[in-house]
């Protein structure tokens, strides 16, 4: 007979409503690819035509719906970046492209918050980007609306203004790696699991938010989202 596992204290669950319904999407990791948007790649001083996708990731818990947050703690350059966002309810590995789409539950717009001068000093000092990347409320994002109501994805615009003013611009077809092709390459390295999260890079554009501003973003067909930081 298998025993129960007897906890010190209730163990952390991370989880996204689901559009429509009144369930919730566990959510087991986070993995982000890196300069997927070509315009941002260059912005960012890589070239987009050589360079193969990669991917980093951020705690499950760095996720939250709240519309408004703490500035973090710190930095004085935080940096906003707009995603769309792929749920995977199914797990799999070493898949071909063909096959990664059958691992798709639905997607969600998110937010990579990124503490940039911490990561400008990690690049320079050669070490990880764990603390740029993955800290407390880093990823708001939506509630995830299930794939067989998203249409049209491809032609999607998805876009980013900080009090008003547009930021972001761009269309889910301008990735340099498609959904399923990223799936694939991620599929190679782990094995992917149901509640997995992928986001999936960001267009050109990405600058400074300051305490006080409100990040406004939207991807047709798939959510709005809009962020107040509160000022110091």
């Amino acid at each position: 007979m298998t025993s129960v596992p007897s906890f010190l204290f209730p163990p952390p669950v991370s989880a996204l409503p689901v559009e429509g319904t009144d369930k919730s999407f566990p959510v087991g990791r986070i993995w982000c690819v890196g300069r997927n948007y070509a315009e941002h790649s260059r912005e960012m001083g890589s070239d987009p035509d050589r360079n193969p996708p990669f991917f980093f990731s951020k705690p499950a818990d760095a996720i939250t719906t709240e519309q408004t947050l703490r500035f973090p703690r710190g930095t004085s350059n935080l940096h906003h970046e707009v995603e769309l966002v792929v749920a995977l309810d199914r797990g799999g590995v070493a898949l071909s492209p063909a096959e990664s789409l059958h691992l798709v539950y639905g997607y969600a717009l998110g937010l990579d918050m990124t503490r940039r001068d911490m990561q400008e000093e990690a690049k320079k000092n050669r070490h990880p980007w764990t603390l740029s990347k993955g800290f407390d409320e880093s990823c708001p994002i939506t509630a995830i609306r299930p794939a067989a109501s998203v249409h049209n994805l491809e032609n999607s615009l998805i876009t980013l203004s900080v009090n008003g003013e547009l930021r972001q611009k761009g269309v889910i077809s301008d990735m340099i790696w498609s959904i399923a092709e990223m799936i694939s390459a991620l599929s190679h390295s782990v094995q992917l699991k149901p509640g997995d999260l992928i986001m999936t890079g960001t267009p050109a554009g990405v600058s400074q938010v300051k305490p006080g501003d409100v990040i406004e973003a939207d991807c047709e067909n798939v959510g709005h989202l809009s962020v107040r930081y509160l000022p110091d």
